[in-house]
This record gives structure tokens, C-alpha cells and sequence, in this order.
């Protein structure tokens, strides 16, 4: 991410107030090109190489308008553009793709897209297109005072709710267990919350995105999760979810935080749901989590972003398969070779296997025959509190 910004700002734009643009290209030749090319002593312009890196600037600056390519790895400019209706309804977005179809016009108009441009755009072009956006932005606020207040209000609301959510804040675990002996070898903690705007954790997670508050969110995590290790002395391993931004959080490296005390006991789960995108460092930064004693594991294999991208970038001790490949594996021959696939690979690696959602016996004896070292799901127990010893259903 780059910030390009001309110092002496003495002209009016045709809004008659400086211009903030946010624009988003993970290429780093056309990013630099249209930021260049735009800013002026009218316009300010901040460029992000990755939709979640604008997401977390969207989170936390202003911006009168929001120009995004629409292809890019990760978070596409569609999923920004989504996200984004959900924190700053009323943001001017304007699309552009070097690949037209009718499917990602209707995508933009669904969208509501002030406009969807063919690449290469001039930049003289796309500066008269910002400058009316924001102008016809303007006027809609000037006609209608109150709708800058209600997206305000909403998000006052959402830090309310977000506080309250990490006021009450408590950790449950589910039991992991061995295919071997039958034994519990450890736990999954999870986040669980009194707040009902947030009813469960993925809504918490959304707010704390949203806020740009994750590392609020993780910290707390991890202290109540050491605050139960504390009480515990001998209950097997406890899995930690960690969410691809907590990698660039200092305080995860301290090992004076309070989950390093127990590190050895401790496996960080990284979900592939999330990119690792914008992450610098990433081999170095496991390194130093391993150093402390932490071991590692890749969560929700099969379910998001980085696919097998993932054992190279980490190089995992454990492989937690996400349940929506568990599922009727016993029944679905393509699950099933899938998941053998997986398990193949992982334990040619080195790695461990869980299997996580696992609901029948069914499911339970087909990831046995294929080899899947350890099981999770509510066939063997749902959370509950601290710490539960199962036995084999």
C-alpha cells in the first residue's frame, strides 16, 4: 500500500472541497500509473495492491470514492464492493476490468456501481468520472442532511455492540480425539458471546473487520484462553483460532503475552478462509511462533481462499479439514476421493490430520479407513466447558 498526496492543497474541485480516492489494483504498474496520474492539488489519492488492504483503509479513513479492478487474487473487486455496502452504503464504486462480460455488469449494477470501465482507462477520463460521482454524491446529501448521520449512527452502533461483545466475551471447547486409541488429545477453544446483535462468532469476527479491530478481538481470544490454561495444568493440547491479520499483530510475538506462557500446549489454527495477502514475511513470522513453541495448524482446508498455497506458505504440523468436505463423505464418492487426496498428501508431509464436522457414524468410519489421525464434530461431543473427556460413540 502506498500513499500519494500533493502537499499544497490551494484549488476547489467541482464539489468545492479536496477529493480522497482509494484505489485498488493488484497490479503494481497500473496502481502506480492512476495514482500518479490523478493526484493534484484537488485530489488526494491512496493506493492498495489487495481488496483487503482497502477494506482495512475503507475501516478506518474517509473517502469520497472507491475505484477497484475487479480481478484480482484474494478478495476480488466484487467481494470488496460487497463488503463494502455494508460499511459505507452510499460510496461511490467504479468498477474496472480488462475482461467485459454481461455477468460482472450485472454483478456492478447489482451493486450499485456508479461505473463499470473497460481497461485501459485513461486517466483524464476516470478523473471526470470520480469528480462526478462525488458531485452527484454531494447533492444527494445536501437534498437528503440526515443519510451521512444514519451510516454514522449504524456505525456507533456497531462499536457499541462490538464492545459489549468483547465485554462478554467467554471461550467454549469441543474435544478432538484420536483414531488410534480413542482418546481425547485435546480441545478447540471458540468464542462465544452474551450480545445479540452478534449472535455468534462470525458476526463478531465481521464486526471486528469492519472496525478494523481484529487484533482487538484476537487479544482478548488468547487472554481467555490463558486465563482457563491457568486453571488447567494437564488437558492435552488446546487449538487457538487465528485469523490471517493477527499474523502482523507484535503482541502475538511477545513472549511475555499472556497465551506464550503455554505455548508448548498450543496449536495456532490459521484459517484458509483468509488470504495471506499483504502479510509480509510470512515464513519468518511462523518461524518466530514456532520458536516460542507454538505449533501450527491450517483450519478449514478445502473451504476458502489459498487451497494447497497454504502448506508452502506454512508449512503446517496439522491439516484440519473443513466440514464441508466431511460431510456424507461416506455417500459422496467425490468428497471421498478428495478427502483421501488430502490426507494422502499431508501425511506424506509429515503432517497430522483432523477432520473436522463430523455427525454420523458414517462419516466417523470412512475418515477412520482413510486414515485422518484425529476427529472433531458433534458426533463426539459439541463445546462445552472446560474440559470434557469423551468416549467413542
Amino acid at each position: 500500500m502506498f500513499l500519494l498526496v500533493e502537499t499544497s492543497v490551494t484549488a476547489e474541485t467541482l464539489t468545492g472541497r479536496l477529493v480522497r480516492v482509494l484505489v485498488v489494483d493488484d497490479d503494481p504498474h497500473v496502481l502506480s500509473a492512476l495514482s500518479r496520474g490523478l493526484v493534484s492539488p484537488t485530489m488526494e489519492v491512496v493506493g492498495a495492491s489487495s481488496g483487503a488492504t482497502a477494506l482495512s483503509l475503507l475501516g478506518s479513513q474517509p473517502f469520497d470514492v472507491l475505484v477497484s479492478d475487479l480481478r484480482m487474487p484474494g478478495m476480488s473487486g466484487m467481494d470488496l464492493g460487497a463488503a463494502l455496502r455494508r460499511i459505507a452504503p452510499d460510496l461511490p464504486v467504479i468498477f474496472m476490468t480488462g475482461s467485459p462480460s454481461i455477468d460482472t455488469a450485472m454483478r456492478a449494477f447489482e451493486l450499485n456501481a456508479f461505473r463499470y470501465l473497460q481497461k485501459p482507462v485513461a486517466t483524464a477520463a476516470l478523473r471526470t468520472v470520480i469528480e462526478e460521482a462525488v458531485r452527484l454524491r454531494d447533492l444527494a446529501r445536501s437534498r437528503h442532511p440526515d443519510a451521512e448521520g444514519t451510516v454514522l449512527a449504524s456505525r456507533a452502533a456497531l462499536v457499541g455492540a462490538f464492545t459489549r461483545a468483547l465485554d462478554t466475551l467467554t471461550m467454549v471447547y469441543q474435544p478432538i480425539v484420536s483414531t488410534s486409541t480413542r482418546e481425547t488429545i485435546g480441545h478447540e477453544a471458540l468464542m462465544r458471546t452474551k450480545e445479540p446483535a452478534l449472535p455468534h462468532p462470525g458476526a463478531v469476527l465481521d464486526a471486528a473487520e469492519k472496525l478494523g479491530s481484529l487484533h482487538v478481538l484476537g487479544r482478548a481470544t488468547r487472554a481467555r484462553v490463558a486465563e482457563t490454561l491457568t486453571l488447567h495444568a494437564d488437558c492435552g493440547s488446546i487449538f487457538v483460532n487465528l485469523h490471517s491479520a493477527d499474523l502482523a499483530d507484535a503482541e502475538l510475538y511477545l513472549a511475555d503475552s499472556p497465551l506464550a506462557r503455554f505455548a508448548p500446549r498450543v496449536v495456532l489454527e490459521i484459517t484458509e478462509r483468509a488470504t495471506l495477502e499483504g502479510i509480509t514475511d510470512v515464513a519468518g513470522r511462523i518461524a518466530r511462533l514456532r520458536a516460542l513453541g507454538y505449533r501450527i495448524a491450517v483450519d478449514d482446508l478445502g473451504a476458502g481462499y489459498a487451497g494447497l498455497n497454504y502448506f508452502a506458505s506454512l508449512k503446517p504440523d496439522i491439516v484440519k479439514i473443513d466440514m464441508s468436505l466431511t460431510r456424507n463423505l461416506d455417500i459422496d464418492v467425490v468428497r471421498a476421493t478428495v478427502v483421501r487426496s488430502l490426507v494422502t498428501l499431508s501425511r506424506d508431509l509429515g503432517m497430522l490430520v483432523v477432520a473436522e464436522g463430523v455427525e454420523t457414524r458414517g462419516e466417523r468410519d470412512a475418515l477412520v479407513e482413510i486414515g485422518c489421525h484425529y476427529l472433531q464434530g458433534y458426533l463426539l461431543a459439541r463445546p462445552g466447558p472446560p474440559f470434557v473427556q469423551v468416549a467413542w460413540p
